[in-house]
């Protein structure tokens, strides 16, 4: 078996992390749509609504907001494995931090690349908020 048939491609962990993520993803999916209240589904199948209609615009209409949530953890959550992957040589900036900011006595690009994957986190934390907050009707 090849190694790009095991998931190691040009890319480094992206891809085989992203694979891994999806029952994460599924399973935060699962509960947001979940939390819908149950009224809600019944008052749109009284009034006529069809099965598409009721997924769409009731379930993820109002499951929206918890969506965006869930889909920030887990592209967060997918950061922080990749720099945990590219310590033990998975590439991308915790290879960087290791390899020349550790291993290399260079404390500059170590604290300079925890930085940058501090800001990353942040702006897709202020981002995914700020989407929820958009889409939130309550």
């Amino acid at each position: 078996m090849s190694l790009r048939a095991l998931g190691c491609t040009g890319l480094g962990p992206v891809v085989p992390l992203t694979v891994g993520a999806i029952p994460f993803y599924a399973r935060l999916t699962e509960s947001a749509v979940g939390g819908v209240e149950h009224g809600k589904v019944e008052a749109a199948l009284m009034m006529g609504a069809s099965g598409r209609q009721v997924t769409w615009g009731v379930l993820v209409r109002e499951a929206l907001p918890a969506l965006i949530q869930g889909g920030t953890v887990t592209l967060i959550t997918l950061i922080g494995y990749s720099a945990m992957a590219g310590v033990v040589g998975g590439g991308g900036l915790g290879d960087l931090a290791i390899r020349y900011g550790y291993q290399r006595y260079m404390t500059d690009v170590m604290v300079m690349t925890v930085v940058l994957i501090v800001l990353i986190v942040a702006v897709i934390q202020l981002v995914g908020d700020m989407l929820s907050r958009l889409v939130d009707h309550r």
